[in-house]
């Protein structure tokens, strides 16, 4: 046996939980794992993760930075200090989400990401906004937003070079069917949110190949009984996955647990929707031009009382899955890496503890705070 040998920890993979297992990583991919004494052979490396979870790298498909960076800056170097300042907290594949801004500006920023891309920092770009709802935009401002028309839809694919991954839209706009429909045509997922739209008008933007629900409960109408609304259609409908972000202040742990439930692991992904805040503390920082005043660690917009985004870690969102919502532990690793790897079209690369992918990885401990992480078979330096 050769390379590193991760042992005696309890290994969580998508048949259940190794205890006690192991891990062989070789050459960045996982080569073997297996439960009891690992096979001899005398590995270069061998860390002992007695006591401790291993756990799959996670997939944030919805994050504006962290750090104190935001990934609205077109430095590169600010870029990578956001991503750095995830990947610490467990997250070894990511989308950069941009928010709401005149499509010039987003143009050029999507361009910077989508380089960033090609080089392997991100997976890839997700557009909350600007095709949002006036009358739920949140932290979103209000002045630049519009409907997707055709053109602008058509300039910020042609900047991203096939690096944007997901769309939010609004469904009741004008012109939101057919551009959820070029954005499936074109691969990318049509993610719906922002939005004050009734059923009638959410679901034929299911019909047209929506297939994600940004941040479901957040920034969009309410449940109600005799109007289900966004909330009630995108859950109940199998062919949406629901994002939600688990900090516990955006949603109720009682809210969590009952859509994570409903939802089942096929169809739940958790986000953490963070700002420049994650990982550095309260203060007031810039959101897509808006200030936002960060108290206690949970963000609003300066003056009010609206949430604007959060100060959130997967990590965090792991653990507040587990410990406050009272979900299990191959539950959230599949709302954390297994279903938000599948949603990107890597399943095959990350998502799991299996032999052949890559060796992504976080230990955590008893109280489910990372131990280490690994990406691609490299240890993350704090």
């Amino acid at each position: 046996m050769t390379g590193q040998l991760i042992a005696g920890g309890r290994v969580v993979t998508a048949g259940g939980v190794l205890d006690p297992g192991w891990v062989l990583v070789e050459n960045g991919s996982i080569g073997a794992l297996g439960t009891g004494a690992p096979p001899d052979g005398g590995p270069t490396m061998e860390v002992d993760a007695t006591g401790r979870w291993v756990v799959p790298g996670f997939v944030d498909i919805h994050c504006h930075g962290g750090g104190g960076e935001s990934f609205t800056d077109t430095d590169p170097a600010r870029v990578r200090r956001a991503v750095m300042a995830h990947r610490r907290h467990g997250t070894t594949t990511m989308l950069a989400s941009l928010v709401s801004r005149p499509i010039p500006e987003l143009v050029n920023q999507v361009a910077v990401l989508a380089e960033l891309t090609g080089d392997g920092l991100l997976t890839g770009i997700h557009l909350e906004g600007p095709f949002l709802s006036a009358a739920r935009c949140g932290a979103h401002d209000p002045s630049v937003l519009r409907p997707p028309d055709a053109d602008s839809v058509g300039a910020l694919l042609a900047a991203g070079k096939g690096a944007i991954r997901m769309v939010t839209v609004a469904p009741e706009l004008d012109g939101a069917l057919l551009a959820v429909k070029r954005l499936v045509g074109d691969g990318v997922l049509a993610a719906i949110g922002h939005t004050d739209a009734t059923e009638a008008q959410v679901l034929p933007a299911i019909e047209a190949g929506a297939t994600v629900a940004t941040h479901l409960f957040n920034g969009m109408r309410p449940l109600h009984h005799r109007e289900p609304g966004p909330i009630g259609t995108l859950l109940n409908d199998e062919r949406v996955t629901v994002e939600l972000i688990c900090d516990l202040v955006h949603v109720h742990p009682s809210v969590i647990r009952m859509a994570a439930r409903h939802a089942g692991p096929e169809r739940t992904v958790l986000i953490t929707d963070a700002i420049a805040a994650a990982g550095v503390g309260d203060g007031v920082y810039d959101v897509g031009g808006l200030a936002v005043t960060v108290t206690d660690g949970v963000p609003t917009l300066a003056g009010g009382a609206s949430l604007a985004g959060s100060t959130l870690t997967m990590d965090a969102a792991f653990r507040n899955l587990v410990r406050g919502c009272g979900l299990g532990m191959l539950e959230a690793v599949a709302a954390t890496s297994t279903r938000p790897a599948e949603l990107l079209g890597l399943s095959k690369v990350t998502g799991q503890l299996a032999e052949g992918l890559a060796a992504d990885l976080v230990i955590m401990d008893e109280s489910l705070r990372p131990a280490a992480v690994m990406y691609r078979g490299e240890w993350v330096e704090d």
